[in-house]
Formats: C-alpha cells, structure tokens, sequence
C-alpha cells in the first residue's frame, strides 16, 4: 500500500525566491522536529542572509534567535548551555559559515559545541544580488565576477571531517526526491547525536539559486548535478 502524504500539523511556507532550495529545507526541518517532538522544544539560530527569512512566518514556532553575522555557532552554543532540553541549530548560508563566520564554524567543530550547523551553499551572495561568495566556483560568473572568477572556491568539509570533536558531517543536495530523502535521514542523524549524545553535526546543503544564476529551476539542478558536485561532492564524511 502506497504511503500517504502527510503534512506537518502547523507547517509553515516562507517568501523564498522561485526554484530556490531554502524552501525545501525549511520544509525538511519542520518534518524532522515534529517527528521527533521537538517543533516546540528547539533553537533556531538565524545567520544573516536568505536564512533570515524564516523570521517572517511562524515557523518553529516562535524558537529563533538572530546573532551578528557569521556569529550563530557560538550564539548556539550559549544557548545550548542555558537549555541543554532543547535542540540547538544554526540555519546559515555560505557567505555567513565560510567568510565572516569561517572562524566560529571551525571553533564550533574543534571544541565539539553540543549543537547542529547546517549551512546552505548556493555559490553565491543570495541575498544581496548575488556577489561572488567563497564558494562560487571557478569561471562562474557573479555580480562582482562578471568575466568568471579566476581563483578557486572553499570547500570546508575535509577540513571538518578532520576534526576530531565531529560525530558527523555530511553533504547534501535538494535535485531530486532521492537527494532530498537522504538529506531527511541526514537532519535526522543530527538531532539524534545532539539530543542524545550531546554532541556536534555538520551538514552542508548544496542549493539551487535561480534567480542569481540566471538559470530556470530545472537548470539550475541540472548545473548542480553535473557541475557543482564536481568541486563538492555528496554523501557522508563523517559518522
């Protein structure tokens, strides 16, 4: 018998740009926290950027808090050591964890912070118009690398499946229903090793950005698919 489709009771939609893959994993999130009874009994730690979005709409309940940019690990983790009850997650983009924020996510992985980062990469600035960012890839063209960039992006998961005090990092995309179920399984580790062991997840979420790559939302999953899981592959690193 076919499964049926059900929606989180109170699910929340937020104004995210056609194509773009923060919806889904918005949608993800609340999935994740009502089946494991947390929608109520979790702290989400906003970064500035598309992410901040989610402070528009009711969703996770009224459970967000806003920090300085690139600042939310640290943010998270004096929180989690105030309500170690609850599940502590940072919602990040690529510009707030590998530029500004570089320092705090690689602090929050070598001390092993008891919460969970989670870190959209679109391979650019998505809130501001789409300026090149440190993942955007060699040759793409940004607002501020309109010839291509000539240098190379970072890519942060060697380095944090390194660190000792990571129980787990993984990567993942939102192309296809199979990726999307993988990273499903993927949040779902995370909460648990938090919840239950005390200790420190990684997953970063390769998303599409249509609307500044100047891509429709078929092609832009299609670009990811053949191009960008070149420079960041998928699956689990760690754990």
């Amino acid at each position: 018998m076919a499964k049926e489709f059900k929606a989180p009771k109170n699910i929340k939609y937020v104004g995210f740009c056609p194509g773009c893959g923060h919806s889904i994993f918005v949608r993800l999130m609340q999935e994740v926290l009502e089946e494991k009874g947390y929608l109520d009994k979790n702290v989400c730690v906003v970064g500035v950027g598309c992410s901040a979005n989610v402070h528009g709409d009711n969703v996770y309940g009224d459970n967000k808090m806003e920090c300085h940019h690139g600042r939310p690990p640290v943010a998270g983790n004096g929180m989690k050591r105030v309500r170690p009850d609850v599940f502590v997650w940072t919602y990040q983009g690529d510009g707030d964890a590998y530029a500004i924020g570089m320092g705090e996510t690689i602090l929050a992985a070598e001390q092993g912070f008891p919460i969970s980062v989670f870190v959209i990469n679109n391979c650019n600035y998505g809130m501001t118009g789409g300026q090149m960012a440190p993942t955007t890839l060699h040759g793409q063209v940004t607002t501020t690398t309109t010839k291509g960039r000539a240098d190379y992006p970072i890519n942060v998961m060697p380095l944090i499946q390194s660190i000792d005090n990571v129980a787990f990092a993984a990567r993942a995309t939102v192309t296809s229903p199979a990726e999307i179920r993988k990273l499903k399984k993927y949040i779902e580790k995370a909460v648990d090793l938090q919840m239950n062991e005390g200790k420190y997840s990684f997953v970063e979420i390769v998303s599409p950005c249509p609307t500044n790559w100047h891509k429709s939302p078929v092609d832009s999953c299609k670009w990811i698919d053949e191009e960008v899981t070149k420079v960041f592959p998928l699956g689990v690193f760690k754990g």
